[in-house]
């Protein structure tokens, strides 16, 4: 079987996030795929079957990402495996994805919608500022903060973030540069700090959307590795484009 490593979200090479991308040759267990997730030791590895996608972090089975998916996609394009719009058939329904003249590759993705939530006990502790709003959508808290400096300085304690009730903490605020910044914590699914998170940027999109009165928008994730996820609300679904970089590929001998 081949394996990828590939950078998603950046168009240069050690930037964005590293994700995996694991092409089936035929349906495996569960438990491997986890196995390999385990080794790779990223993020996100993505195991493709057909057209049947699924994403695995070095501990647990999540149903929505979007670095890993921009990377299979990659895979498929920069391979000559595949040619014009792709269909994946995921734990959150289909999943879209078209590569544009730019090389830019667009992924259409289902809108969470973000409600006001009360700050959670201990949250204020854990990051170590003080929240100007909090909400929430059915996967992540959102934890809107002063300014984009305030998102970039922030050390949290990582073990106090996953007492919070959900499967990761989004920081974000408005940006200098891009219309927004955030970060992404998600101790609860095996990664403390992800690098580029297309999933939240679900969440971030329309979130910002409402409050900059656009609906076209770029958003900086601001890790260490950083990216640039160019973002569109439309209606229940969220169109996220981004690059991608081929930094490794190889077999997988088991």
């Amino acid at each position: 079987m081949r394996l990828f490593t590939v950078d998603a979200f950046t168009g240069t090479a050690f930037k964005g996030n590293p994700a995996a991308v694991c092409l089936l040759d035929s349906p495996v267990s569960d438990r491997w795929m986890q196995s390999v997730a385990n080794e790779m030791n990223l993020s996100e590895t993505a195991f493709l079957l057909g057209d049947s996608l699924r994403w695995f972090t070095p501990a647990v089975e999540v149903t929505l990402c979007g670095h890993a998916t921009l990377a299979t996609a990659h895979v498929l394009y920069s391979t000559g495996a595949a040619t014009g719009q792709l269909e994946f058939s995921t734990a959150s329904g289909t999943l879209t994805v078209n590569r544009r003249a730019d090389d830019m590759i667009t992924m259409d993705f289902p809108a969470k919608v973000v409600t006001p939530a009360p700050v959670p006990t201990g949250l204020e502790k854990a990051l170590g500022v003080t929240p100007v709003r909090v909400g929430k959508s059915h996967l992540d808290l959102l934890v809107e903060v002063e300014s984009e400096a305030t998102v970039r300085s922030l050390t949290p304690d990582i073990a106090a973030l996953a007492a919070v009730d959900a499967r990761g903490v989004i920081v974000t605020a408005p940006g200098k540069e891009t219309d927004f910044v955030s970060r992404f914590f998600a101790p609860n699914v095996g990664v403390p700090e992800d690098p580029v998170t297309g999933s939240a940027h679900c969440a971030l999109s329309p979130y910002w959307s409402a409050r900059l009165g656009r609906e076209s928008l770029v958003g900086a994730q601001l890790s260490a590795r950083g990216g640039l996820v160019h973002v569109t609300h439309a209606g229940d679904r969220v169109h996220l484009a981004g690059q991608a970089v081929t930094v490794m590929s190889g077999t997988l001998h088991i």
